[in-house]
């Protein structure tokens, strides 16, 4: 089976963001989004490489950090076909 690949990749220290590329479907037309994912690497006791979602105190500026620079990544990508609007609807910022 071929795994999906992230469009982009950051990383500081064992902490990593990756942009990922997804399509929806919004009044019948697809779309492309780009979605974000934070985690960080660790070994366990037995030495074997995990994931996890949570992060230490100390983690905290690492996967900021990493989440602006993927934030920075996606605004520079960003097109009209980024972007998915509701139509007819009032936006709230």
């Amino acid at each position: 089976m071929d795994k999906t690949k992230p469009v982009e990749k950051f990383r500081a220290g064992q902490v990593s963001c990756a942009i990922w590329a997804n399509e929806i479907t919004v009044q019948g037309q697809t779309q492309k989004v780009l979605k974000a994912s934070v985690s960080r690497r660790y070994k366990d006791r037995d030495g074997a490489w995990q994931t996890s979602t949570s992060f230490l105190r100390n983690e905290i500026p690492l996967a900021i950090f990493v989440l602006f620079q993927a934030f920075e990544s996606m605004l520079a990508q960003s097109d009209e076909q980024d972007r998915v609007e509701p139509v007819d609807e009032e936006r709230v910022i």
